[in-house]
């Protein structure tokens, strides 16, 4: 929360306030009984003038009168004031909040492209179909797009509902699944669409995420420069989804090592975003993540520092505090840091990544196994091998169910483990992982990427060790 001063606050259920500051005082300082908690207390300010947000004095029909309790409704917004330690103590601190009205300009520039975004020309299930997977809900966003599915009744209709369970299961890491259905929906849609039409270019670029998830960056790469092929002849050079091609073209060179236009693409892509979207747009976060990725690879870790930092704050401000996306956000900060050698903050924002992975993915999950890779990494570091090696076997467990055998995430939690058991002096085993990952990498990269040397390097050095 101290990140995010002057940002919006919301409640996402009924909020019980009370007039008595010390009544407050005392559920807040009941989370000092344990050392992890902090104890906030909120001091709102309220502009009775203000109508959107409905809230009452309910102290006559509460059962504690003493309270003297404010209720008010949900989804209360609130900008975010001053902060202070009480009484000096760190884990008890007041934070000052104003009720925001309707007419907040950040709020009101957030809602009016949420509205943009969530397709208002849909109607019922199929608009909260799609805000679901907004939010990340993506198991909900199934159930709705399964019933849609079995009510359809035109070619387009179904083209459209395979598309967004495509969507659906690219959210769940289940990727076969979501080439299957982003495939159908382009079958029909190449059969009643025009070439150029828009919607066609959405489904080539929803595949061409779901092909670079696989490893496959080839159909990644010609399936996102359909998409901006359609977008340069169809729309302003400043639209929205000509960012979205830039954004996901420069993840693809971003994965095939060549980082330059790599982070040429997702620079204009932001360029885009910066001009036509609000500051704090979640596809704002999205650029700048992207760009602090590169500045990583490129070994840049000042400039990845802050990318990654602005991406979160943006985050933090507009999305849920289990969304996906903050778990990004945290992987990616944990990266950097675990760069930079700064093995505590690096391990904190994995296990931050991977605790919001657990409860809102499926255990089985890529994004999980990621998490777990990173955090060994980091033991890796401490010179902690033991949790080092059970971090890097928990994510290799996932991979191989959930991922093709050729695919460069398995070839880097080979690495991994190889490294690892040479460190601990378990050279046969050590070669044996080092090998698979250079098979892999043989085939699914550039002869010319980095990481296809430094395996070899490493293999040269093993086997002078035996």
């Amino acid at each position: 929360m101290m990140k995010t001063q002057g940002g919006l606050l919301s409640f996402n259920n009924f909020l019980s306030t009370s007039l008595d500051r010390e009544v407050s005082l005392t559920f807040a300082r009941k989370t000092m009984e344990t050392s992890d908690l902090t104890g906030i207390l909120f001091v709102m300010k309220i502009d009775p003038s203000i109508p959107s947000t409905p809230f009452a004095n309910v102290c006559d029909v509460s059962y504690f009168q003493q309270e003297e309790e404010i209720l008010f409704a949900m989804h209360s917004i609130f900008r975010i004031g001053s902060m202070k330690q009480i009484d000096g103590n760190n884990q008890l601190w007041q934070v000052d909040l104003t009720l925001t009205s309707d007419n907040d300009p950040d709020l009101h520039a957030l809602t009016e492209q949420t509205r943009k975004d969530t397709y208002p020309h849909l109607e019922g299930w199929d608009r909260l179909g799609m805000l679901l997977i907004k939010l990340g809900q993506f198991s909900k966003a199934q159930e709705v797009y399964h019933i849609l599915l079995d009510q359809a009744m035109t070619d387009r209709e179904k083209a459209h509902i395979y598309h967004m369970l495509g969507m659906v299961k690219d959210g769940q890491g289940e990727y076969k699944d979501a080439i299957a259905y982003y495939a159908k929906s382009i079958a029909i849609a190449e059969t009643i669409l025009s070439p150029t039409d828009t919607n066609l270019a959405a489904s080539y670029s929803a595949i061409g995420v779901a092909y670079e998830h696989m490893g496959d960056y080839s159909n990644t790469l010609s399936s996102h420069q359909k998409a901006l092929e359609i977008h340069q002849k169809t729309l302003p050079a400043n639209h929205p989804d000509v960012a979205t091609s830039y954004n996901n073209i420069g993840s693809v060179y971003e994965h095939m090592g060549d980082y330059s236009n790599a982070l040429s693409s997702h620079q204009k892509a932001l360029e885009i975003r910066q001009k036509t979207l609000p500051f704090n747009h979640p596809d704002v976060a999205t650029s700048y993540n992207n760009i602090g990725i590169v500045y990583n690879k490129m070994g840049d870790y000042s400039n990845a520092l802050s990318s990654h930092r602005k991406a979160l704050e943006i985050r933090q401000n507009t999305l849920p505090s289990n969304h996906p996306d903050l778990a990004r956000s945290y992987n990616n900060i944990g990266i950097v840091y675990n760069k930079m050698g700064d093995y505590s903050n690096a391990l904190t924002s994995h296990q931050k990544a991977l605790e919001i992975r657990q409860k809102t993915l499926p255990s089985n999950h890529p994004d999980v196994a990621n998490s777990y890779n990173n955090i060994g990494s980091v033991y890796n570091k401490m010179d902690d091998y033991s949790n080092a090696l059970s971090s890097h076997q928990n994510a290799l467990e996932i991979w191989q169910k959930t991922l093709p055998s050729n695919h460069p995430d398995l070839a880097t939690s080979y690495a991994h483990i190889g490294l690892l058991h040479d460190k601990m002096g378990d050279y046969s085993k050590a070669l044996l992982f080092l090998e698979k990952t250079l098979t892999i990498r043989q085939k699914a990269l550039p002869p010319t990427h980095p990481a296809i040397k430094r395996v070899i390097d490493n293999i040269d050095c093993i086997k002078k060790k035996m």
